[in-house]
């Protein structure tokens, strides 16, 4: 199975792609950051988003995108922009007819790192172990990203387990 995750941002959008082989090993199969410059009109930046991250998609064919839920925003207008930054990583998925798994920052920490208040240096040597990288991912967005895919991926089996025990 092979997951995109996005960390969304205003001025940072990470991503990582993260496969899952038969055999459990979690392979990084690309990582980044979409960049995005505060004095581009937020249309032009959003639409900036929509076409980095589809292009993603084309490239690597996820079966679904995990996103981090919206947590903390450090004032009203920050907290709409990264809302809107989340719908546009919803609209790709959407027009790739993908679906979207959102996790809670406190969730992704605890199934990559096992503790759900660790920072992002133990987020960033943990990815890179559980992905068996040289070295962690230079950007904390696509460290970021790659963590919210690793999430999805421990916790999909227990997601169908639950789906295939619900009454119908």
């Amino acid at each position: 199975m092979r997951i995109l995750g996005i960390d969304c941002g205003g001025e940072f959008t990470g991503f990582g792609v993260v496969e899952q082989t038969p055999d459990q090993q979690l392979i990084c199969v690309e990582c980044g950051v979409v960049r995005l410059s505060p004095r581009d009109p937020l249309p032009r930046r959003l639409k900036r988003i929509f076409d980095d991250l589809g292009a993603v998609v084309e490239r690597h064919q996820p079966a679904m995108v995990a996103i981090e839920e919206v947590f903390y925003a450090s004032n009203a207008k920050t907290a709409l922009k990264l809302g809107q930054v989340r719908g546009v990583a919803m609209l790709v998925a959407a027009h790739y007819g993908l679906e979207v798994a959102e996790y809670a920052p406190l969730s992704i920490k605890s199934a990559v790192v096992g503790y759900g208040r660790a920072d992002k240096f133990q987020v960033q040597q943990m990815v890179a172990r559980l992905l068996k990288l040289s070295e962690p991912p230079e950007s904390f967005d696509a460290c970021d990203a790659l963590a919210i895919a690793i999430c999805h991926l421990h916790t999909s089996a227990t997601l169908q387990a639950h789906r295939a025990a619900a009454p119908r």
